[in-house]
Parts: C-alpha cells; structure tokens; sequence
C-alpha cells in the first residue's frame, strides 16, 4: 500500500498512545505509595459504594495481576487486582470506585453502556473481519468493492471504541463524587485521585484516536481509487 500522508498523524498517535499506557503505570505506582487518611481499603470504598447505590447483591473478587481491574456485566460481579482490593493507597481507592462506576451504570441503564453491550458482538465480529476485508481489497483490484465493505466493518469497530470513551468518563465522574461525599478521601487527596483516574482514560483516548485517525485513511484511499 505504500506511505500515506496520514500515517504521520497515525504515528504521532502511536505515539501518545505509548506515552499513555506509561504515564497510567507511572501514575498508578506513585500514588500507590501514598495512603489515604481514612485507611480505608479498595475493598472496602467499592463495597461501600455499591452498597449505598443498593447494590449490596453485587460480589467483589481479587484477582492476580496489576490493573487488572473490570467489572462484568455479565456475571455482576467486580474483580480487583489485588492490590488495589488489599491497599489504602489513593490509587486502589481510586480504581475501586471507578470500577463501581460501570457497576452503577449497568444498574441504572446508561445509555451510553447499554448502547456499548448491544454493540459489542457486531464490533468484535467487524473488528476481526474489516482487516482481511481490506487487505484483500487493496491486492486485489477486481475485488476493491471488499475494501469498501472492510471499511464499513471497521467504522463498526472505531464507533465502538468512540462509545466506550463517555463511558469510561463517567464512571470516573461517578468515583470522584462518591469518594469525596461519602469521605473516602479527603479533599487535599482529590488531586492525586484525579492523576489516577485522568491517566487511565487518557489510554482510551490515544486507542479511539488511533482507530478514528486510520479509518480516515482508508476512507481516503479508498475514494481516491474510485476517483481515478
């Protein structure tokens, strides 16, 4: 396929994408040596917090790993790595109630996860389907009408990843409020609490830029082909 002009701002999104992933790490870790004042646990803020959402149904698992954190929808359960379910440090705190977040938001049916959830199978068939669509469309010119199909399947994938981002957002909103109304953490600890959280996103940021910056690409290319 050769270079394109748009592999630069691709590159450049690589780029950030790379620097996200270390600063999460980076950020996760230093605010992991420091401890909350109320002592209180990642356990112990997502309990509370779903508890007080009337979640009180809705178990919390350790599991091995670092930032292995999630919540599952479908089994309603949330799973901490154990650190951040063990310590009382701002950053297990912080993850915690991000994670209750997602929770919460399954409970209340927020639009934009419940849009996310119905996505999911279409974008996951499309996201392994739209490459060899396009790789096929690009080598093979009597067929380029499937380069035009693998770019309507990955518009499926990138549209996904867009989703995600309100949703990600929110959730983090959600801990940030809870953890400083219900006294989690005290109002000079909100600041290190917002590094852990504005970090984390930032990953999902760079990966929707990614998708978005090459979908333009194809598009590009494509109606280029058809022009000439």
């Amino acid at each position: 396929m050769g270079f394109h002009y748009m592999d630069i701002f691709i590159f450049a999104a690589f780029g950030l994408s790379l620097w996200a992933q270390f600063r999460v790490k980076g950020t996760f870790n230093k605010w992991s040596k420091v401890q909350v004042s109320t002592g209180i646990t990642g356990y112990e803020a997502a309990r509370r917090m779903l508890d007080v959402n009337g979640l009180q149904d809705v178990p919390i698992e350790p599991i091995r790993g670092a930032l292995t954190d999630h919540y599952d929808p479908i089994h309603r359960v949330v799973r901490l790595s154990e650190p951040v379910y063990y310590e009382s440090t701002i950053s297990a705190v912080s993850v915690a109630c991000h994670e209750i977040g997602h929770a919460i938001q399954h409970q209340q049916r927020y639009p934009m996860l419940t849009l996310r959830h119905r996505m999911f199978p279409v974008a996951s068939f499309a996201s392994g389907t739209a490459p060899l669509l396009i790789i096929a469309g690009l080598f093979f010119q009597q067929f380029s009408f499937l380069f035009g199909l693998g770019i309507i399947f990955f518009s499926a994938a990138v549209l996904f990843q867009v989703v995600t981002l309100p949703v990600e957002f929110n959730a983090s909103s959600r801990a940030r409020d809870t953890m400083i109304s219900e006294g989690y953490i005290s109002n000079n600890e909100e600041r290190g609490a917002a590094k852990v959280l504005n970090a984390a996103a930032l990953t999902y940021v760079a990966a929707a830029l990614i998708s978005v910056l090459e979908l333009l690409k194809y598009i590009l290319i494509f109606t280029g082909r058809n022009n000439d």
